[in-house]
Formats: structure tokens, sequence, C-alpha cells
């Protein structure tokens, strides 16, 4: 069944008539730029770390960001190894289809392409916050925050009909800004020996550090942060040399993210203290400004007109992510659309190769997720934001999980990689990893999402939900299909 699957996949991506992406658009920067603007880096440190800092193990959430990186390090391994033998758009759920089975891969289909659009959903909150904030402060035109996603929607759609080069180029200003101002206050402050207690390497990294207080908080918030770094194998279509770009991109990606998260958070705990460091996230918190923890140092160290800047590349961080998810959801709305999941619609690319119809579709499908929250007059922060993003969270990991498990059945059937190592101990290892990332956020999914219970509960229940109506729709297209075959 696994190798009828897969001779189906390729006959329709193989086809003359099939509507493809444009070849060699990407090299490895321009994916690493994809996947580096997903995760909204000024956006993680500044919203996830002072919560790991205040709730979770205190100096010790450096390590944190160490062993997330380390398990999603140990996924990457299959993830590669399976990535040289399929290649298409849909990624996700074209590997778990390939290994699993069509029920599961159309299960996971559903999954990734909710989780990118309520990631994309939730900073289109947290954007149009700070964007209205932004413009009522320097212009004093005070619009509601649900004014500026919509027209950054329109934007979006813009840039992701332009073309992918388009939009890396977009990416690659913005990615660098918000990464340079961050990285040249991490290292200053590793030149001058760190803050009043010094570097405070043991107070971060040992192992009593990483144990103390609520480890797996932290840990749960460091894979959130890591949000987004598959997107590599989305670009598979679009890549230079995709069987050596893919994988180049992913463990670069990885390890970036991983080094950078880890040296920002050290740096920052060090700059306040390592034992002052939980209190201080703890007082920015109830002020209900957690950005506070991480623009204080930093203006501390060049100067007042930082905290005009910050909040701007915030905003633009915010940006960068929204294109990012736009580009991938689009993409799996595309590969769904190719394979026979979705309208065939969906694969219309306009001239410039860019899939326009799975864009609009994509645009219509954030709007319809923003404006209930914006006509019920709620919190765009406190519950589009964080509902949200807690949501894609546990919708990816899932997936991650999947993948690792298909990983390690396909090299199994199918024996084209020799290598023990990344086609079972690392792909087992990881997902060993992963179901404890699952269980943990699981565990502490109302802190996540800083709701109630029964609004944790509600949500951790769509996850199944989307799954099984996925599957349900690939079974009712098999049985409409089926007369056609006979």
């Amino acid at each position: 069944m696994d190798s009828q699957t897969a001779s189906a996949q390729r006959t329709v991506r193989d086809a003359p008539t099939a509507a493809t992406l444009k070849p060699n658009a990407l090299g490895v920067l321009g994916i690493l730029f994809f996947v580096l603007s997903g995760q909204a880096p000024l956006t993680g440190i500044a919203g996830a770390a002072p919560i790991s800092v205040a709730i979770g193990n205190g100096s010790g959430t450096p390590a944190a960001y160490v062993v997330a990186g380390t398990v999603i390090l140990l996924f990457s391994v299959g993830f590669v190894a399976m990535g040289r033998h399929v290649v298409d758009a849909g990624a996700f759920y074209t590997y778990i289809g390939t290994g699993l089975g069509r029920a599961a891969g159309a299960g996971s289909a559903s999954v990734a392409l909710f989780a990118y659009c309520v990631i994309q959903a939730s900073m289109y909150g947290l954007y149009g916050s700070i964007v209205s904030g932004l413009v009522a402060d320097h212009t004093g035109v005070d619009l509601a925050w649900w004014v500026y996603a919509l027209a950054t929607m329109a934007v979006v759609q813009a840039l992701g009909a332009a073309g992918i080069e388009m939009g890396a180029r977009i990416l690659a200003v913005f990615v660098l800004a918000e990464f340079s101002i961050l990285l040249v206050f991490a290292l200053v402050t590793l030149l001058e020996g760190g803050g009043p207690e010094g570097l405070g390497v043991a107070d971060s990294f040992s192992a009593s550090a990483a144990l103390q207080g609520a480890p797996g908080v932290a840990v749960m918030f460091a894979v959130a942060s890591m949000f987004g770094f598959e997107a590599t194998a989305i670009y598979g279509e679009e890549a230079k040399e995709p069987k050596k770009t893919v994988p180049r991109a992913t463990y670069l990606s990885v390890i970036v993210v991983t080094v950078f998260f880890a040296l920002t958070s050290w740096t920052l705990i060090s700059a306040h203290g390592a034992s002052q460091a939980p209190a201080a996230a703890g007082e920015a918190l109830a002020a209900g400004d957690s950005a506070g923890f991480v623009f204080a140092p930093i203006a501390d160290q060049f100067g007042g007109w930082v905290n005009d800047v910050l909040p701007i590349l915030l905003a633009t961080s915010l940006f960068a992510g929204v294109l990012t998810f736009h580009n991938s959801a689009n993409r799996y709305l595309f590969s769904l659309g190719r394979d026979g999941q979705l309208p065939a619609g969906l694969c219309r690319l306009n001239t410039r190769h860019a899939p326009w119809v799975a864009g609009c579709t994509q645009t219509l499908i954030a709007a319809a997720l923003v404006v209930p929250f914006a006509l019920a007059g709620e919190d765009p922060v406190l519950t589009l934001f964080s509902w949200f993003s807690g949501l894609a969270v546990l919708a990816m990991m899932l997936l991650y999980l999947l993948t690792s498990v298909s990983v390690v059945v396909f090299f199994r059937r199918r024996r084209v990689d020799s290598r023990t190592w990344n086609t079972l101990v690392a792909p087992v290892l990881g997902a060993l990893g992963i179901a404890g990332a699952i269980w943990l956020i699981l565990a502490n999914f109302t802190t996540l999402i800083g709701g109630e219970a029964s609004t944790a509960v509600w949500l951790v229940l769509s996850v199944p939900v989307v799954m099984a109506l996925g599957v349900l729709n690939e079974r009712i297209r098999r049985r409409r299909a089926a007369p056609a075959t006979v």
C-alpha cells in the first residue's frame, strides 16, 4: 500500500500537466531566512523567555533551549534522511503518508494546514496590537488593532503572489535587523564579563540550574520558540539542488536558532544578575509588559533610543512571521490540490510561478480566524495570540512525532538507506524526546495559552478533531474515485 501511495504521488508530480513551483529559486540562505522569520526570534525572546525565567527554571532557562534544540536536532536527522527520497511542497503530510499510509497522511495534512493557519492568525493578533500602539504613540491616530491586521493581510497576499524570491529578500532585511541588535547585545555583554554577578555560566547551564524550579515549563516554551524549522522541506521544490540545499538549511536553522536563543537568554539573565532575573521577569509579567525584561538591559547598554527601535523591530519580526506562514500554508494548499485531496483549482500558478489561488484561499482563512475575535471585542494578545500560538505548537509537535515514526517505518520497509543512526537510532530518540515534549505541553497547556482550563480542553480537542476530518475527507474522496478505477 505504501509503495502504491508513493508511486501515485510521483505520478501526479511528474505528469506533464501537473503544476510545479518555480525550481532553483532558493539557496540555503534563502530557505534559512524563511525559517528564521517564521520563528520570529525577537518575538520569541521578548515573549517566551521572560515567562520561562519567571515561572520555569529561572536562570536555567538557557539550558532548556539547549535541551529543546537537541531533541529537534535528533528529529532532523531522520527528517533529512527521508527528505532525500521524498521532495514535495506538502512536506509533513507527504512524509507521513508515504510511511504510514494515505489515511495518516491525509489527517496530518489537515493538522499541518491548521497549525500554520492558526499560528499566523495568532501573530496577526499580537502584530495588530503592537502596530496600533506604535501608530497611536507616534501620530496620535488611534485605530483598532484589527484594522492593521486586515490591511497587512492584503500586503502579505501581494508579496506572496510576487514570487518566492521577493519574499526571501523582504524577510532577509527584517531577520537581519532583529538578529543584529540582539546578537550585538549578547556579544558586548560577553566581552564585558556579564552583569552584576558576572556571566554566571554555572547558574544557567549546570545540571542543577537546568532542573531547578519547573524545568518542564521552560522546556515547553523553548520547544514552542523553535516552531517552524521544518519549513525547509516545504521549499524543496523551489530549492537549488534540494537534496543538498534542504539538509544544509535544516541543520543550519536548528543550530542557529538553538545557539541564538540559548546565548541571548543567557546574556539577558546575566545582565539582570542570575539571582535577580526571576524576580525581574516576574515584575515585568505582573506589569503586563514581558518585553520590558528584554528591552531594559539592552537600553541600559545602548541608550534610550533602543526603547523606540525595539518595538518597531518587534512589529517587523511579526510581519516576517505572518509572511512566512502565509507561504507555508499556501504551499500546503497547493500540494493538496495537486494531489487530489482538495479542489484542483488550488494548483493554479501566476506568471511568477506563485500559487496565487492557494494564496488567496489562505488569506481568506486568516481573515476568518481573526475577524471573530475582532467582532467579539476580545483582547488580541490575551486571547487570539495566546490561545492560537499554544494550539499551533501542540498540533505541530504531533506532526513531529508522526513524522519520526513514519521515518522509521519507511526505511524498514524500503531499504534505500543503510545508515542505522540516520534511519533508526536518531529518529527513535527524537520521537521519545518529542513524546516527552507533548506530555509537558498537555500537562501545562493552561499555562501555555494563559487561559482557563475549559478553554484549554476545547483547544486541545480541536487537534484530533481536525485530524479526523482529514481522514474522513480522504475516505470520502477514495469512495467517489473507486467506480472510476474499476
